[in-house]
């Protein structure tokens, strides 16, 4: 397997993720332009897990306040349940503590307690990350709650993270996110 980093936007690898992405992520996906915007504005970064010319996993990511934000990391799926996910995630976590500017990784997980969410929690418990349970955001603009996970990358005993904490970071990344990038 293995695994890449781009900063740029690349349609030819867009075309190896987005049906991933696009499955993975029926509702909730950030749409192509807006990931443009994000590459356009050097705020995020393409992660691949593939063979060959194959890709099976992809992740994106970005950066908020020191802290990195994987904002979805999906496997095809016919892959599942075989690693794949987590090597990918080890693999960003590796990039991002050798980076040296982030302290923490932050995710967002939905709360609703079903079987699927659940998995998805123990999922990126076993990649290492601490579930903020103190505190479930609801956005406006979709109807399930969500909650905060995180990565702790300083070798510090870091105090557990405060859940409306991480979501102010969670959000004004994704405040970012949809701020188009002005020409001039």
């Amino acid at each position: 397997m293995e695994f890449t980093t781009t900063d740029h936007w690349d349609e030819a690898l867009w075309d190896k993720v987005k049906g991933i992405y696009k499955m993975a992520f029926l509702h909730g996906a950030k749409p192509e332009k807006i990931i443009r915007n994000m590459f356009a504005k050097d705020m995020c970064s393409f992660h691949t897990a593939k063979i060959g010319d194959q890709v099976f996993a992809m992740a994106l990511t970005g950066s908020v306040r020191g802290s990195l934000i994987i904002d979805y990391l999906a496997v095809h799926q016919e892959m599942r349940q075989q690693g794949i996910g987590k090597e990918l995630c080890n693999y960003i976590k590796k990039l991002a503590a050798a980076d040296g500017n982030y302290g923490k990784i932050i995710i967002e997980v939905e709360s609703d307690p079903d079987q699927h969410n659940r998995q998805r929690i123990r999922f990126w418990e076993s990649c290492g990350f601490t579930l903020a349970n103190d505190y479930v955001h609801q956005y406006i603009w979709v109807p399930e709650p969500y909650q905060a996970m995180w990565l702790n990358l300083r070798g510090d005993r870091e105090k557990l993270q405060n859940g409306k904490q991480l979501f102010r970071d969670i959000q004004a990344f994704h405040r970012e996110s949809f701020r188009l990038k002005e020409h001039g």
